[in-house]
């Protein structure tokens, strides 16, 4: 017997197209068939209605279907049929659906009615809409892995007593329901209670809780933060100190100092750093690259680097499609003396489409007829017979 199964692995049994069109009664009657290979199509047989299902009612790519079959199998349709309608009583939609079951395929297996049901209920009745918490469920299926008494009721509540509304309780319990209860409990209170005894605005800290998952850090870390964003000129009350705040909490060391560095290079001094940081802190958020060839093209422009570090918001605009283009017309007026020669980066990058046109195109038209081609780069500043420093 183990030499006649040998022989089949090795290719003398029944072609697999045969043994795929016969029953499973009908199997025990073809030759060289052992047990193991009888448990082997069964599973063949369970797998490929699996990813006909994943596709057909799922909505899923065949080959997203084919490596998700890899995590769920089933052999018959009642039970994942149950857990599709149920979502699509709750708002999911198709695309919603193909979403949730690829990032969580064993969903499908899930008690529809002990297990889902209450969990979506209680997150309907904590404030989320059906649209809301379909985009929800398709960004965050993993909520309703989670122990809806030890987890989801008691994360929202804690939640309510620091944020405004139900609705960003809900999503904030969303945002935070992978973190046990009990950590948050030891976090969130002190730090967002620390936060309002040096006076940030209450909505604020509710938009901090939201959004981020910044209050749930260990309350030692919390603090120091807080003290050095204060010690940087920072003031509590302002919108500007929640953005520091959650640069502080993206960044670690190492990425700081990489920053820094890369502000240097450029030749901004330590000074000038901090107060682009202090204008704008999310400029720490750019890229190296984005911060050198930004601050390069400028400086070669002829703004300098302390003039860049007072506008920082400058660095956040693209290079080809705003910044080239309406540099070189500022300074085709600035080298026709059109415009006073200390004209602010922000005056001129910050602008819409239409008032930038308006203000510094269409208004000097007549000085500079060329002023529209510069702009589209037609021209350049060297063919107009301008010498730039």
């Amino acid at each position: 017997m183990c030499s006649n199964f040998r022989r089949g692995r090795l290719g003398l049994l029944p072609s697999w197209r045969r043994i795929e069109g016969a029953s499973m009664t009908q199997l025990h009657f073809l030759g060289n068939i052992t047990p193991f290979v009888i448990r082997c199509f069964s599973s063949s047989k369970q797998r490929s209605f699996t990813v006909s299902y994943l596709i057909n009612s799922c909505g899923l790519s065949p080959e997203t279907a084919i490596s998700t079959s890899k995590k769920v199998q089933f052999e018959n349709p009642k039970n994942p049929d149950s857990v599709l309608a149920l979502l699509r009583n709750h708002g999911c939609t198709d695309t919603h659906i193909s979403k949730i079951v690829a990032k969580l395929p064993l969903l499908l297996l899930a008690n529809p009615v002990k297990t889902l049901l209450p969990k979506l209920q209680f997150l309907g009745s904590a404030g989320l809409s059906h649209v809301d918490l379909a985009k929800i469920l398709a960004s965050t299926p993993n909520i309703l892995c989670r122990s809806l008494e030890k987890n989801l009721i008691p994360t929202y509540n804690l939640f309510k007593g620091v944020v405004i509304g139900d609705e960003n309780a809900a999503k904030a319990l969303v945002r935070h329901c992978w973190i046990p209860c009990e950590n948050l409990e030891k976090t969130i209170p002190p730090n967002a209670t620390l936060l309002r005894e040096i006076g940030v605005p209450m909505a604020y800290i509710s938009f901090l809780a939201t959004f981020f998952t910044i209050l749930a850090q260990k309350s030692d870390k919390f603090s120091n933060d807080v003290n050095k964003i204060m010690e940087m000129g920072f003031e509590p009350q302002k919108l500007i100190f929640v953005n520091a705040l959650q640069m502080f909490f993206q960044m670690s060391e190492s990425t700081w100092k990489q920053k820094m560095k890369a502000y240097r290079r450029c030749g901004l001094s330590e000074d000038e750093i901090m107060l682009a940081f202090r204008n704008h802190p999310l400029c720490f958020q750019l890229s190296e690259k984005k911060i050198m060839s930004t601050v390069d093209y400028l400086v070669n422009m002829g703004w300098q680097p302390a003039a860049i570090a007072r506008v920082p918001v400058a660095l956040f605009f693209n290079l080809e499609r705003r910044i080239v283009p309406r540099c070189s017309v500022v300074k085709v007026l600035l080298l026709k003396g059109l415009v006073k020669k200390d004209l602010c980066l922000g005056t001129f990058l910050k602008l819409t489409e239409r008032a930038f046109m308006d203000r510094f195109i269409i208004k000097y038209e007549k000085d500079v007829p060329q002023l529209l081609d510069v702009y589209h780069g037609k021209v350049g500043i060297q063919e107009l017979g301008l010498v730039t420093d």
